[in-house]
C-alpha cells in the first residue's frame, strides 16, 4: 500500500492495529516529556532487534568480495573484491550498475565520498585511486605506501581521505590536490583500520600490533593509545556522538572505550573466531559485527547482551555496513517520520545477504515496527 504527495511515493506499514497504538502512544509522549522516555525506549531496541530479516542477495562478482559500503543517499552500495574490480549496485533493484577496473592486485576497500560524486578505493596494489562516478574514470592515483593498503576513509566534508597499511603507517591525502599532506607514524606493526571521528578532528586506528590509537588530524600527534586486546585489532569506529570507540579483534571480542579517559568500558563476548568488522547503528544504542564464524550478530551496548545472530554465509564474513534511508509513514491521519535502516554484509562466498530493519528514530523520537508488516516502496 502507497500513498502520493508533492509526486512522491511514502512508504505505508500495514501494523495490527495494536501495534499502532503503542507507536502512536510513544509518539505522543514526546510533547509532555522531552527527555524522560528514552530509557524506556532502548528497552524497546533491544526486544524488536531480533526482527531483522533476509531482503536480498547480491551476485556478480568472480571472486570473494572484501567490503561494502553505502552511498550516503542510501540509494546505492559499492563493493570491493579479491577479482580486482570495484562494482555499483541499485539498493531497490538489486543490479549491478557499474563496475570500475584498473587495480592489478586485489581491491580491499572501496566507498562513495559524502556527496556521492567520487569513489575512492584501496588494494594491495599499494596505492588508493579515486574514480569520477558519472564518468566512470579514474581521476588520481595515490601512491607513497609501500605495502598493502587495507583500508581508506573520507572525511566528514569529503575534501581528505585517511588511508592505512601494512608499512605502519596512515597517510593523509587532499582530494583535490591529489596530494599526500601529512603521514602518521607510532605503530610498531601494520595498521589495518582507519575512520575519521565525526566533527573530523581525530583518527582513530586499529593495528596487527594489538592496539586501537587515536591521532590529532591537525598536527599528526598520537592522543592516546588503548590497549587490552589480546591479537590483531581488526577495525575501530567512531560511536555517532563521537564520546566512544567499538573496536573487534582475532582474540574473538569487541570492546567499546570511553575516548575522553582512554578506558575500556565494555566487552562483548559470542563470536567463535575472529571479528572482522564493527558498526554502530545510528541510534548509538546497538552494534553489528561480522566474524570468520560465518555469522553477523547484533548486540545491545547497554546490557553487553548478544541480541540476534545471522546465519547463511558459507565462509568468513569480512565487512558489514548500515544505511539510513528515509521514509513517512501514516498512522491513524498522524505523519511520523521514521529512518529506515538496512545492513549489509560480505565476503568469499561472493554474495551480499541485505537484511532489514525498522530501528526508526528522528532526533530523539523512535518507534518501532514488526519485520512482517514492512512494505519498502521506491521513493
Amino acid at each position: 500500500m502507497n500513498t502520493t504527495a508533492n509526486g512522491k511515493e511514502f512508504a505505508i506499514s500495514l501494523l495490527p492495529e495494536k501495534d499502532i497504538k503503542i507507536i502512536i502512544q510513544h509518539w505522543i509522549r514526546i510533547f509532555n516529556i522531552k527527555l524522560g522516555w528514552i530509557n524506556d525506549f532502548d528497552k524497546l531496541v533491544a526486544k524488536y532487534a531480533k526482527y531483522f530479516q533476509l531482503l536480498k542477495i547480491l551476485q556478480g562478482h568472480d571472486k570473494g568480495i572484501s567490503s561494502v559500503r553505502f552511498s550516503a543517499n542510501g540509494r546505492k552500495i559499492i563493493s570491493a573484491s579479491l577479482d580486482k574490480t570495484v562494482c555499483i549496485w541499485d539498493c531497490i533493484t538489486g543490479q549491478q550498475v557499474q563496475t570500475f577496473e584498473g587495480h592489478f592486485n586485489r581491491v580491499i576497500i572501496a566507498a562513495f565520498s559524502p556527496n556521492g560524486q567520487i569513489i575512492a578505493s584501496c588494494s594491495a596494489d599499494q596505492t588508493v585511486r579515486l574514480w569520477d562516478v558519472n564518468s566512470g574514470r579514474e581521476i588520481a592515483k595515490l601512491e607513497g605506501h609501500s605495502d598493502w593498503v587495507w583500508d581508506m576513509n573520507f572525511s566528514p566534508d569529503g575534501n581528505n581521505i585517511a588511508s592505512c597499511s601494512t608499512d605502519k603507517t596512515i597517510r593523509l591525502w587532499d582530494v583535490n590536490s591529489k596530494k599526500e599532506i601529512r603521514k602518521l607514524e607510532g605503530h610498531a606493526s601494520g595498521v589495518l583500520g582507519v575512520q575519521f571521528s565525526p566533527n573530523g578532528q581525530m583518527i582513530v586506528s586499529a593495528s596487527t600490533d594489538k592496539t586501537v590509537t587515536l591521532w590529532s588530524v591537525q598536527s599528526g600527534e598520537r592522543l592516546k593509545q588503548f590497549i587490552g586486546h589480546s591479537d590483531f585489532v581488526t577495525r575501530a569506529q567512531f560511536s555517532p556522538d563521537g564520546q566512544f570507540i567499538v573496536s573487534c579483534s582475532d582474540d574473538k571480542t569487541i570492546r567499546i572505550w570511553n575516548v575522553e579517559i582512554g578506558k575500556e568500558l565494555k566487552r562483548l563476548e559470542g563470536h567463535l573466531d575472529g571479528v572482522n568488522d564493527v558498526k554502530y547503528f545510528p541510534d548509538g544504542q546497538t552494534i553489528v559485527s561480522s566474524s570468520s564464524d560465518e555469522t553477523v550478530r547484533l548486540w545491545d551496548i547497554k546490557t553487553g547482551n548478544e541480541i540476534q545472530k545471522l546465519e547463511g554465509h558459507s565462509d568468513w564474513v569480512k565487512c558489514v555496513d548500515i544505511n539510513k534511508r528515509i521514509f513517512i509513514k501514516n498512522y491513524l491521519n498522524t505523519l511520523i517520520q521514521l529512518v529506515y535502516c538496512i545492513f549489509v554484509s560480505c565476503y568469499s562466498d561472493q554474495k551480499y545477504f541485505n537484511s532489514k530493519k525498522d530501528l526508526s528514530w528522528i532526533s530523539q523520537i523512535k518507534s518501532f515496527n514488526n519485520k512482517n508488516n514492512i512494505i519498502l516502496i521506491k521513493m
